[in-house]
């Protein structure tokens, strides 16, 4: 296994990885990062097979399973680039980088691509404009079973490096497409979803209507909310009780709560079933 040691800021493997960060290189590329050893061991997990892996071991957290996931990568071919702690900081976008970095292919799904379960709960996302919202909307349809997340006219880049920070790495376990709206209401519409749509002047409230067979929830932009195209084709036009002063929640505060209403239903119905807890360890399970 070959591993080039880096220690100059101005190596052109550096350079490249940096640029990255810009979507237009990222594009004409058809690459993207990485960065985070759980973020990475999602992606291998999934089938990824990374480029690059950049790592710095003064900087790994652990200590523990870094050298086999540098191992595994290049194994897949990867080339491997061990860097000084001054390279690494150059190349990481976290403000606390924990050593591992991958550049990797862009994945591509269409439509097309899709197999959907029986009763298949899926998540469409507008012209989502913020990457860590739509980074946890990919996290929280992970945790829900939903069988895919369609990007509808994109304002953000699926693959921005803020995108697989905030959906921990289930950007690689969620097929995820992009189409264009029109495309997206044809492709339910031949399969016969249910499209709902959350809007604070519905009547119904979304624990009132039926989320067990096949249902598309549908969310817009962060200012405007869902389009009129979207809001005229919804089947189910339901609106989360607001008790405050606020009017209306962050979109990915709002899919998570209709997606765990959608989840509440299956589960009382029979249609799925949740694992068993995990043995508590006197550690915190959730992070940010």
């Amino acid at each position: 296994m070959s591993i080039v040691e880096l220690s100059s800021l101005t190596n052109p493997k550096v350079k490249h990885c940096v640029k990255l960060r810009q979507r237009s290189h990222r594009d004409e590329c058809d690459q993207m990062l990485v960065e985070g050893y759980r973020e990475c061991r999602r992606a291998l997990d999934h089938g990824y097979r990374p480029q690059m892996l950049f790592f710095c071991e003064e900087l790994y957290l652990k200590h523990l399973n870094e050298p086999k996931l540098v191992e595994e990568c290049g194994k897949l071919g990867a080339e491997l680039f061990s860097c000084t702690a001054n390279v690494f900081s150059k190349l990481a976008y976290r403000e606390r980088p924990d050593g591992l970095l991958m550049v990797g292919p862009q994945p591509h799904l269409r439509l097309s691509d899709l197999k959907l379960p029986p009763r298949a709960l899926l998540l469409v996302a507008e012209a989502i404009e913020k990457p860590g919202n739509l980074g946890t909307m990919l996290r929280s349809a992970d945790a829900s079973g939903v069988a895919a997340v369609i990007v509808c006219d994109k304002c953000t880049d699926i693959y921005n490096p803020n995108v697989v920070r905030a959906s921990t790495g289930t950007l690689f376990s969620m097929p995820v497409v992009e189409a264009t709206s029109d495309e997206t209401l044809a492709f339910l519409r031949e399969r016969k979803f249910s499209i709902l749509a959350a809007t604070p002047h519905a009547e119904k409230m979304h624990f009132d209507v039926d989320l067990t067979g096949n249902v598309a929830l549908a969310v817009g932009t962060e200012q405007y909310g869902l389009t009129e195209k979207w809001m005229d084709a919804a089947d189910l036009r339901v609106r989360i009780p607001m008790l405050g002063i606020a009017d209306s929640l962050n979109v990915a505060a709002a899919t998570t709560i209709l997606l765990a209403e959608a989840v509440r239903q299956r589960v009382l119905s029979g249609q799925v079933s949740v694992p068993p807890a995990e043995p508590w360890h006197g550690e915190a399970t959730f992070d940010a």
